[in-house]
């Protein structure tokens, strides 16, 4: 999960290089363009080519104003109606501009010869031998003037930027709220997991408490067996998964603990494969419900019994472990704060891919876990 949260971390920060490379990428794209379309036969009309860029050039200039002044100053710090108001002024001064600059330079030369009013154009025979005159020319057959074409394309033009920006700034908020919901995870993993150390710590040593009255050499055999078990509490604490193997042994090492203690009345039974598989998994995942089961399974007059059994199938680990439920327990709540820190912990850890399913009778617990490897 670290490797992930770093990994996620990096998306985030380079999220800012993806504005202005996709900025960069379409501009690019807008001005190779005139080069393709004014071409034939391999021969670029550069004339045309140059004209084509001077009309795109202003919009260049557009969006720059959008997108580094406009965007960042107003829209992105909350101040949308400054932002419309500079949006409007910026297209109204704008299409002024092109307005202007797009005027005929001749618009106030006098009429050519054959145009000027006081000298008519020249009369043609015409093939029946009467006078004819050319044809005018056609005027301008839109619907509407030139200029609200200019209009029209500013203002898509702003609006695809502002899109843009508005689509990256979506994606960096969301790369930013995944890194935040991953770092909550990882704490609230470490938290969970730091709980079972000292619910674990406090069962044991009560254990060996009750054990020194009774047997002085089992207790001290049992408080180095319980320094063999705080070491791997120590240094797995902050490992994020560990191999299989290791937490069966740790489970094994957890009973052997614990069956100093008790007496032959009491049936334990741990069965695990022959050979287990090279998989990781979290740590301490079984702990609380095999301290559960000591805690709340045991009977010290009457012959009670804990069944574990790991069982691997179809990449997939099975951990089920029953316990009897003695008359003097049946009144007692059977899921203390490990249980509950291990379901917490299951569904952060794998969400919905595992299954718990608890059964309890007026003689039997049952907990049956499944989790993918």
């Amino acid at each position: 999960m670290k490797n992930i949260l770093k990994f996620s971390n990096l998306r985030a920060s380079n999220t800012k290089f993806l504005d202005p490379l996709i900025l960069l990428v379409i501009w690019i794209a807008i001005f190779i363009a005139p080069i393709f379309i004014f071409q034939q036969d391999y021969v670029i009309d550069g004339k045309r080519v140059v004209i084509a860029w001077k009309v795109i050039f202003p919009y260049f200039i557009l969006v720059a104003i959008n997108h580094f002044i406009l965007i960042p100053y107003f829209l992105f710090k909350n101040k949308k109606a400054h932002y419309w108001l500079a949006t409007l002024i910026l297209l109204l001064a704008f299409n002024t501009f092109l307005h202007y600059l797009s005027k005929p330079d001749n618009e106030n030369r006098p009429y050519p010869r054959h145009e000027n009013p006081q000298h008519p154009p020249p009369k043609h025979n015409g093939p029946q031998g009467g006078n004819s005159a050319p044809k005018p020319p056609r005027g301008n057959n839109l619907p509407f003037p030139p200029y609200v074409n200019t209009i029209i394309l500013s203002i898509l033009i702003i609006g695809f930027d502002t899109g843009i920006r508005m689509r990256v700034l979506w994606s960096k908020l969301e790369q930013e709220k995944t890194v935040l919901e991953k770092e909550n995870v990882q704490n609230q993993l470490a938290f969970l997991r730091n709980q079972i150390s000292p619910h674990f710590l406090m069962n044991t040593l009560n254990n060996i408490h009750s054990l020194i009255d009774v047997n002085t050499e089992e207790a001290k055999e049992a408080i180095i067996k319980l320094s063999k078990l705080m070491r791997i509490l120590l240094y797995d604490s902050d490992t994020d998964f560990v191999p299989l193997e290791k937490e069966v042994d740790f489970i094994k090492n957890y009973i052997s603990l614990m069956k100093l203690r008790f007496s032959d009345k009491v049936n334990i039974n741990l069965h695990v494969p022959e050979k287990i598989p090279n998989k990781m998994i979290p740590p301490y995942l079984f702990t609380s419900f095999v301290e559960n089961a000591f805690k709340h399974g045991i009977s010290y007059r009457n012959s009670s019994y804990i069944d574990i059994i790991f069982s691997i199938a179809q990449e997939y680990l099975t951990f089920e472990i029953k316990n009897s439920i003695p008359e003097i327990k049946k009144d007692e709540k059977a899921s203390g704060i490990g249980i509950e820190n291990s379901k917490k912990r299951l569904n952060i850890l794998y969400d919905d891919l595992y299954s718990l399913i608890i059964k309890e009778s007026k003689k039997e617990y049952k907990l049956t876990l499944k989790i993918p490897l």
